[in-house]
C-alpha cells in the first residue's frame, strides 16, 4: 500500500484525474442520453460523428499532452524552469496544430462519413456534429497542453476543478440547446455540438490564468520560458509523435468498427452505440488512471528510480482492474437499468423492450472487454511515461490493422456474420493488445530510456538529489 510507487501514492495522484474524467464521461453520457430522448436518428449519428472527430484530432492531442510527461520528468529531476519550457512547447504545438486540422483532417473526415454507407438522414446529422466538433477543437488542444504542467507535477486537483467546471456546464447547455428551453431555439444535434464547444472553453481559460499567474511565474518562470525552444520542441516531437500516431491509429481502427456496425440496420446500430456509450460512462475513469500511471512512472524516471517507477505502474494496474471488474458485474446484473436510460417514448426513438434483446449480449461481452481494456490503458500510459512510445506505436499498429481491422472487414463485409461476431472479434483484439503491453512492461527495457537527454539512467538519483521519500540519497 505505502512507500514509493505504492497504491496510496498512486491513488492520491489518480483520484482527481478520475473525478475530472468522470465529469467528462457524465457530460458525454448526458449528451447522448438527451439525444436518445430527442430522436432515434440523433443517437445513431452522435457516437460515430463524435468518435470520428476525436479520431481526426487525437494524434495532436496526444503530442500536446505528452508535454506533461516531460514536466513529470523535469519535476522529478528538480528542474522547475524545465517544467515551464516543456509546457511552452506543448502549447505552441497545440496552436500550430489547429490550422492543419481544419485544412487536412476536416475534409478527410467528411470523406470517411460519406464512405460509411449510413442512411442519408443519419449522415446529415453526423456531418453537422462532426463539422462543429472540428472547428471547436482549439480550446481542447490548448487545455490538454497546459494541463500537463499541473498534472505532470502531481497537482492533479487543479486540472480536476478546471475540467469539472467546463464539463458540468455542458449538461444544462445541452438541455437548453437540444430541446430549445430557456429562450434558446430547438437545435437538436447541432445544439449538443455547440454546447460541447462552449463548455470546452472553460478549462483553458482557467488553466492559462493560473499558469501565467504571478505565483506560478515566480516559481517556474512561466512567462520568461514561454518561447520556442528548438531542441526541446524537437524532443517533444521525437517522443510525442509516436504516442500521437499510436492513439490516432488505435482510434481509427475502432472508428472503422463503429462505422461498420451501421451496416447492420437501425436497431443494431443504435444498440451498439448505446452499449459503447454505457461502457464510456464506466470506462473514462480508467483514462484518469492511465494518466496517473504516466505521471508516477515519469516522475520516478526523472529521479532515476526505475524500480519505484515499475512499482507505480503495477499499483495502477491493480486499481484499474479491480475497478473495471466491479463495473463488469453491474453489466451482467443490471442490463435493464442501463438500457432504460437510453430508451424513449417520442416518435422515432427506440423503446427499452426493443433494445434489450440486442444490448444484453453486448453487455456480457463488455464485462470481459472492459477488464482487459483497463490493462491496455494503464500499461500503455506507464510505458509512455517512461518514454517507450515507439514500442506502443509499433505494437498498436501491428495488432490494430494486421489483426483487428482485417478481421472486422472479413466478418462484416465478406462473411456477414452479424453484430455479435463483430463485437467478439473486438474483444479478442483488446486481449491481444493487452498481452503485448504486459510483456513489454514486465521485461523492463523501458527503464533505460533517457527522455531528457541526461545520459544513462541509473537505478538511484545522483548524490544529494531528493529520493521518493523526500530524503537526500547519499
Amino acid at each position: 500500500m505505502r512507500g514509493p510507487g505504492g497504491l496510496a501514492e498512486v491513488w492520491r495522484i489518480a483520484l482527481p484525474l478520475i473525478v475530472s474524467t468522470a465529469s467528462l464521461t457524465l457530460m458525454q453520457f448526458c449528451d447522448r442520453m438527451f439525444l436518445a430522448w430527442y430522436s432515434g436518428v440523433s443517437i445513431r449519428a452522435a457516437l460515430p460523428a463524435g468518435i470520428l472527430a476525436f479520431t481526426m484530432i487525437c494524434g495532436f492531442f496526444a503530442v500536446a499532452g505528452y508535454g506533461g510527461t516531460f514536466v513529470a520528468q523535469y519535476h522529478g529531476a528538480g528542474d522547475p524552469r524545465g517544467c515551464g519550457r516543456a509546457t511552452a512547447q506543448a502549447v505552441l504545438f497545440a496552436l500550430l496544430s489547429w490550422p492543419v486540422i481544419l485544412l487536412l483532417f476536416l475534409p478527410l473526415g467528411r470523406l470517411v462519413l460519406a464512405w460509411s454507407g449510413h442512411p442519408p438522414e443519419v449522415l446529415a446529422e453526423e456531418r453537422i456534429y462532426f463539422d462543429i466538433s472540428m472547428w471547436g477543437s482549439l480550446p481542447s488542444l490548448v487545455s490538454t497542453a497546459v494541463a500537463g504542467f499541473f498534472s505532470g507535477r502531481g497537482d492533479t486537483r487543479t486540472t480536476m476543478w478546471a475540467y469539472m467546471a467546463g464539463n458540468l456546464l455542458n449538461i444544462p447547455l445541452d438541455w437548453l440547446m437540444i430541446f430549445g428551453h430557456g429562450g434558446f431555439p430547438e437545435m437538436g444535434i447541432r445544439g449538443a455540438a455547440i454546447a460541447t464547444v462552449i463548455s470546452g472553453c472553460v478549462p483553458p481559460i482557467v488553466l492559462l490564468g493560473l499558469y501565467f499567474g504571478r505565483a506560478t511565474d515566480r516559481a517556474f518562470a512561466t512567462r520568461a520560458t514561454f518561447r520556442f525552444d528548438r531542441a526541446l520542441f524537437g524532443r517533444l516531437l521525437r517522443f510525442g509523435l509516436p504516442s500521437g500516431v499510436h492513439l490516432a491509429l488505435d482510434l481509427t481502427s475502432f472508428t472503422l468498427f463503429v462505422l461498420l456496425t451501421g451496416r447492420f440496420g437501425p436497431l443494431a446500430q443504435a444498440a451498439s452505440n448505446i452499449a459503447l456509450s454505457i461502457n464510456t460512462l464506466a470506462f473514462m475513469p480508467i483514462i484518469g488512471l492511465g494518466i496517473a500511471a504516466s505521471i508516477v512512472v515519469g516522475q520516478y524516471q526523472g529521479r532515476r528510480e526505475p524500480d519505484h517507477a515499475a512499482r507505480g505502474g503495477w499499483s495502477t494496474l491493480v486499481l484499474g482492474t479491480a475497478y473495471m471488474g466491479l463495473i463488469g458485474v453491474t453489466y451482467l446484473l443490471f442490463p435493464e437499468f442501463y438500457v432504460g436510460l437510453f430508451s424513449g417514448s417520442a416518435e422515432g426513438t427506440f423503446r427499452a423492450e426493443d433494445l434489450l434483446p440486442t444490448v444484453r449480449p453486448l453487455l456480457v461481452i463488455l464485462a470481459f472487454w472492459s477488464l482487459t481494456d483497463a490493462a491496455d490503458i494503464v500499461l500503455a500510459g506507464a510505458l509512455k511515461g517512461a518514454g517507450d512510445t515507439r514500442f506502443v506505436m509499433a505494437w498498436s499498429l501491428a495488432i490494430a490493422y494486421g489483426f483487428f481491422v482485417a478481421g472486422e472487414l472479413v466478418i462484416v463485409l465478406v462473411l456477414k456474420l452479424g453484430l455479435i461476431a463483430a463485437w467478439m472479434w473486438t474483444c479478442a483484439y483488446i486481449v491481444v493488445l493487452a498481452a503485448g503491453y504486459l510483456w513489454r512492461f514486465q521485461r523492463g527495457r523501458w527503464k533505460s530510456i533517457d527522455l531528457l537527454g541526461r545520459g544513462v539512467v541509473d537505478a538511484l538519483p545522483p548524490p544529494g538529489r531528493p529520493g521518493a521519500d523526500g530524503m537526500a540519497v547519499e
